[in-house]
């Protein structure tokens, strides 16, 4: 994993962005900053504006565990064209995955003990957050223990004092990004995420057609680059922006 902007890269990623190329983003951690209260989560003005310009000049995506009707939300109207929720499993939403809500009832009522620890339900996937319990390390071991409990079907997906569960058989980021790839009609991608959800896209094949970047350098990621933090995401996506516009 290399740093984006340094000299030997930037001549890379020039040559991407002057191809026919998809931009494509994670929105938490990475569009949006991660905060305390998820309900909360807001991309910053700077972040939204350079967005919003990069619209313009590019076809964008925006693929997120959240919803996507959630998602949507909190893009406030901007004209991205591709938005693409629960990890990606939305895009078969008629699939029957898992019983999401028999699903939910059960570690609802398995974790009912433990405060600050709460089921979001994402109609095609689940969340267990544990960002507000005051013992991060119990709450954390104990619902390990419970997930371990759960059937094999399901695929459990660790993030940012979440967990994430979706079905094994839905489609994943990696699989969105290569769908979207084709429904735009471009020669490549630039994706950009933070998070363990984020390494179904960084493990396709990196090849002229791909461009993985992550957010916040991490020895493990299968990501090839990175950008240090949301300021450099917003260098980024400037970047991306006078390129074109040249």
């Amino acid at each position: 994993m290399t740093h984006l902007f340094s000299r030997a890269n930037l001549g890379i990623l020039t040559s991407f962005l002057s191809r026919r190329v998809l931009l494509a983003f994670d929105f938490d951690g990475t569009l949006a900053p991660i905060v305390a209260n998820r309900d909360g989560a807001r991309m910053r003005r700077r972040t939204r504006r350079l967005l919003e310009d990069l619209c313009d000049l590019y076809p964008c995506a925006v693929i997120s565990g959240r919803h996507r009707t959630d998602v949507l939300a909190r893009l406030e109207g901007l004209p991205v064209r591709h938005v693409v929720g629960n990890h990606g499993a939305d895009q078969r939403p008629a699939a029957p995955f898992f019983d999401v809500a028999h699903t939910r009832q059960l570690l609802e009522g398995a974790l009912a003990g433990l405060a600050g620890v709460d089921v979001e339900d994402k109609a095609h996937s689940l969340a267990v957050h544990y960002r507000h319990a005051s013992d991060r390390g119990r709450a954390r071991r104990e619902i390990e223990r419970v997930l371990g409990s759960l059937p094999p079907v399901l695929r459990i997906l660790p993030g940012k004092l979440v967990y994430d569960l979706v079905a094994r058989a839905a489609p994943h980021k990696g699989d969105a990004l290569a769908r979207l790839r084709g429904e735009a009609d471009v020669e490549a991608a630039i994706y950009v995420g933070d998070d363990e959800t984020d390494e179904d896209v960084f493990r396709l094949p990196h090849d002229e057609r791909l461009l993985p970047v992550r957010v916040g350098q991490r020895r493990a990621s299968a990501a090839r680059y990175f950008v240090r933090d949301q300021r450099e995401l917003d260098l980024l996506l400037s970047y991306a922006v006078r390129a074109r516009a040249r």
